[in-house]
């Protein structure tokens, strides 16, 4: 029985799962090592399914399992969307008296952090005995895939202070907490602490450092983490490809792509969606349709992403009869993020007949998606059909659609300000909208027009100026210049597309104090110096 549970395990960690299933069901004894051995082994070859099928067959055998098999059950349990399974598996190790073992605890944070339950994974955790770096991963991994990534950097520094190292894992997690969060200042603190502890900068490590500085809006320090990196993978590629290409680097990224190819790195889906989206932001057309043609030179099936993306290339360089074609002939059947792109494209060139379309085609797969009521609402009110936006602004209220508040964010200090639209409730409220009355003031002695075909109400100008005046972005903006110091680089992040009259100011603005301002929304990012943005206007 040694022998066979020995070679069983052995198959089980070379993935050789169907050959140890075999062996399994010749072996005339099984005992608790032989289960937990094949467990683990379909835990650990992303088979969840089938590690958790086996429990209740052992359970009905009168085996006991032990905090082995917990672990493994709990692995495979954290797997799956639902934590129904992790919660079962959960009652029968407290009823066995195996919830308070650190690795059973840890194994328990880890599958509700995975399943996004994070009370329950917090509950956990502040229950266990004993900790180890396990259990802190566990937690801070769950934040930070959920995006909250505050508190994500809020338990990095507890696990310090409580005198638990750091593992790769951790800092990892860390990284994409900051990244979710575009705090730069936090992230390079734990970088700095990284090389403080001699870590050193591994693949995915670098990987995650890297997405962190481009996300944070520090594409200069991105690029150096790529130079740095020992050992590039396909994603290290991919992040660097994709870093480029949100910052409005159309022809890095194309360079990039290719020197990829030149030492021999296969691309996959994720590869060609990085070099599709730049050929988009850039508004590079031949380039992109050539690129979506090389995806079949390298086997890779166009998804949904991809035809987006090929969408929303057609339809900002304006030929949106083409895009509409292409829609049509695609060989699978569109969604709501196709008609989307085309809607967004007949926003930007006023086409109302085709965006109708295009929107109530969304309307019909995504009925409570807020951002099209929005653009088809601006199209009529570009138009001057104020009683057709009138209309959609009905539409959305019965219907229940609620628009996602506009917010901004600026990091000053190592502290994270928020602005909504006309913000009343910041400390320095007074100050900073003196500040932007007279920001706006000087620039309109520049050139700037306010764009009043963003308001979406029927008004006179002088009112419709008005309601421009305090988007959350300015108000951000403001507040930066408050409290930077003259020269210094502000980076602002908003949750939503930047409008037209805020682009068009933060231009302005850029030139006048002599600033470069980087802006983070939903689309990309902008930089903006000397009266220019990165962007070329094209977004």
């Amino acid at each position: 029985l040694v022998i066979q549970n020995t070679i069983l395990n052995m198959y089980a960690k070379c993935g050789s799962v169907d050959d140890a299933r075999k062996l399994f069901n010749e072996m005339p004894t099984k005992d608790m090592v032989t289960w937990t051995a094949l467990i683990t082994g379909y835990s650990q070859n992303d088979r969840p399914e089938d590690a958790l099928i086996l429990f209740p067959q052992m359970l009905r055998l009168g085996l006991d399992p032990n905090h082995f098999t917990f672990s493994s059950l709990l692995k495979a349990a954290g797997a799956l969307p639902s934590h129904r399974d992790g919660t079962q598996i959960h009652a029968f190790s407290f009823k066995s008296g195996y919830d308070s073992n650190v690795y059973v605890g840890s194994a328990l944070v880890d599958m509700y952090a995975r399943c996004g339950c994070m009370n329950e994974a917090r509950f956990v955790f502040d229950g266990l005995l004993s900790k180890n770096e396990v259990s802190w991963n566990a937690l801070i991994a769950g934040h930070a895939r959920k995006g909250e990534g505050d508190n994500a950097i809020l338990l990095f520094s507890k696990m310090q202070r409580e005198d638990f190292k750091p593992t790769h894992f951790t800092y990892s997690s860390v990284f994409t907490a900051c990244a979710s969060t575009g705090s730069l200042e936090q992230g390079k603190w734990v970088h700095a602490h990284m090389i403080k502890s001699a870590g050193k900068l591994i693949a995915f490590v670098g990987n995650t450092l890297l997405d962190m500085y481009a996300k944070s809006g520090s594409i200069e320090d991105a690029k150096k983490v790529f130079d740095r990196l020992i050992r590039r993978d396909v994603v290290s590629w991919n992040s660097m490809l994709t870093a480029c290409a949100q910052h409005g680097l159309g022809k890095e990224t194309l360079e990039r792509f290719e020197e990829m190819l030149r030492i021999g790195i296969e691309p996959n889906a994720v590869t060609f969606l990085c070099v599709l989206t730049a050929c988009s932001h850039a508004g590079l057309l031949d380039k992109g349709q050539y690129y979506f043609e090389l995806m079949k030179k390298f086997k890779v099936e166009p998804e949904v992403a991809h035809y987006v993306t090929v969408v929303d290339l057609l339809g900002r360089a304006g030929l949106l009869d083409r895009a509409e074609n292409f829609i049509r002939e695609m060989p699978i059947e569109p969604t709501a993020a196709v008609w989307g792109a085309l809607l967004g494209a007949c926003r930007m060139y006023k086409n109302m007949e085709l965006g109708t379309y295009a929107a109530e085609r969304v309307f019909e797969l995504d009925p409570y998606d807020s951002g099209p009521h929005v653009l088809l609402s601006n199209i009529y009110a570009s138009a001057g059909r104020w009683s057709d936006a009138a209309k959609v602004r009905k539409m959305m209220k019965e219907s229940g659609v609620k628009k996602e508040p506009a917010c901004s964010w600026v990091e000053i200090e190592n502290a994270v300000h928020m602005f909504v639209a006309n913000d009343d409730a910041h400390p320095q409220r007074e100050e900073i909208r003196k500040m932007w009355e007279k920001i706006t003031g000087k620039i309109k002695e520049i050139g700037y027009v306010p764009d009043t075909s963003h308001v979406l109400l029927f008004v006179d100008q002088q009112e419709r100026e008005a309601k421009l005046q305090y988007h959350s972005e300015k108000l951000a903006l403001a507040f930066a210049l408050l409290n930077t110091p003259p020269g210094c680089t502000i980076r602002i992040k908003k949750n939503i597309r930047v409008c037209g009259d805020c682009h068009s100011a933060f231009k302005f603005v850029s030139k006048l104090v002599e600033r470069e301002i980087i802006l983070r929304d939903t689309n990309r990012f902008h930089h903006f110096r000397g009266g220019s943005c990165s962007c070329g206007d094209y977004w």
